[in-house]
């Protein structure tokens, strides 16, 4: 957070409300004069790393509290929506997005919410509002990394350690124990179209024996997130979203504390560090799948102890995603409409069980190293045939020299020119292109053929 400005008046005046403070106790519990503590609050002024300390450190809170309820999920997510193709013409930079920010903090969340009501795209207002995205979008406000969730798996875990130093058998004994639960492997055909099931008449947990043992020691992971059933009713609630939504929403944050379980915060980080973030070995040393590392490798965001910000992205053979998280990343490829066939995320399909490496650069000239794998969910047929996923991971060339990934690589030169799907980019001469940009006009020319069909007009 040092290295950008924050404006959180709204959220400062909300947690001084909250304890019943003046500005004056509070500016003198700061050490700060109150007519400096009220331009905060009016966002004429932004938050000081110094003073987002002493805030923390005052008043016993999460820093990332404050940037989590910035009108709009702050200025990256402000900029994420405004990166749709419809606002191309505008070029807002991130100095204007600041300083709407503190000027006009509720226009920008009005503009945040009515965008998001009408969905990427230009969905008209009157269409149902897509409960999956809403849930995303408050997953990325709080950057996918949830401290008091993480705290109660990391206590939880240090205390099944204690008593067992094999963490499937420990958590079956705490099931059975406190919540007189028993665990039983069935036949698929017992469960046809189901990998499992709670059966509270019987007080059992039911998994499918299609089920590896990363996804059986997971699957009792996330009904020991019951312990910490206060914190994700507190988030749920919190978040403003429908009943679908709700649900969507605590399965994440359920899934979350089940990962922060298998793979405890500071164990992890630890050996993400010195393993070199290598994905293999993490899968070994703490029994979790590929999907299952790349996706806790998106919520290293705790205060004082913060991981490298990778992105996570899942799509199938036809580039639709299923998954997406940013995390801190900032990364566009996260949030593209559509997904460029020419990054190396598809040819983890024809590599299977093999990891696709590549470096790749954007049209705003950042580079990216990115690695993918191809997964096959647990169960999951359809007519016969598995299902397949390619799943990627992400994070800045600029931060990447420490990867086990990296090794042997030149991040300085050689990346692969992509784009966020051909409706968003408008890099010429494109052989693989598939349509012309969303904000340019298209031209024919009946004398000349390009190397791509879809001519479009330059700037």
């Amino acid at each position: 957070m040092a290295d950008r400005k924050i404006f959180a008046g709204h959220a400062v005046k909300r947690l001084r409300r909250t304890l019943g403070l003046t500005q004056a106790a509070m500016a003198e519990a700061l050490e700060v004069s109150p007519s400096y503590l009220n331009l905060i609050e009016r966002n004429q002024r932004p938050l000081t790393a110094t003073l987002l300390l002493r805030l923390a450190e005052t008043y016993d809170f999460d820093p990332r509290a404050l940037t989590a309820s910035e009108p709009g999920g702050g200025a990256d997510a402000i900029r994420r929506r405004l990166a749709d193709p419809m606002f191309a013409d505008l070029e807002v930079d991130r100095t204007q997005v600041e300083e709407w920010l503190a000027g006009a903090p509720g226009g920008a969340e009005a503009f945040a919410r009515s965008y998001d009501r009408m969905g990427s795209g230009g969905a008209s207002p009157d269409e149902t509002p897509d409960p999956a995205g809403a849930v995303r979008r408050e997953i990325e406000r709080w950057r996918n990394h949830f401290a008091d969730l993480d705290a109660a798996a990391e206590a939880l875990a240090d205390e099944l350690r204690q008593g067992s130093g094999e963490l499937y058998g420990a958590m079956a004994e705490r099931l059975r124990v406190k919540h007189q639960l028993s665990v039983r492997i069935l036949p698929a055909d017992v469960m046809p179209g189901l990998v499992k099931r709670i059966d509270l008449h019987a007080r059992q947990i039911q998994l499918s024996e299609l089920l590896g043992p990363e996804s059986r020691t997971m699957a009792l992971a996330e009904r020991l997130a019951q312990e910490a059933g206060a914190e994700i009713e507190g988030l749920v609630r919190g978040a403003g979203l429908d009943r679908t939504g709700e649900r969507l929403y605590r399965r994440h944050l359920t899934g979350y504390f089940a990962a922060a379980l298998v793979m405890p915060y500071a164990r992890f980080l630890r050996a993400c560090e010195a393993t070199g973030y290598d994905v293999e070995l993490l899968m070994r040393r703490f029994g979790a799948s590929w999907e299952q590392v790349a996706h806790r490798l998106t919520t290293l965001q705790r205060v004082g102890a913060r991981g490298l910000p990778f992105f996570m992205i899942r799509v199938d053979r036809a580039g639709q995603v299923s998954k997406r998280y940013g995390g801190a990343s900032g990364s566009p490829l996260v949030e593209g409409q559509g997904v460029c066939p020419l990054w190396g995320l598809f040819d983890a399909f024809e590599r299977a069980g093999d990891v696709a490496t590549q470096l790749v650069s954007l049209e705003d000239e950042s580079r990216w190293l990115t690695t993918a794998r191809m997964v096959t969910p647990p169960g999951a047929r359809a007519g016969g045939v598995r299902a397949r996923f390619a799943v990627g991971l992400g994070l800045a060339a600029k931060d990447a020299g420490t990867l086990a990934a990296a090794r042997g690589l030149d991040l300085a030169s050689g990346a692969v020119p992509i784009g966020l799907g051909c409706r968003a980019c408008t890099r010429p001469d494109c052989a693989q292109r598939s349509a012309a940009p969303a904000t340019r006009a298209r031209t024919v020319n009946e004398r000349e053929a390009g190397l791509s069909p879809f001519g479009f007009a330059g700037d």
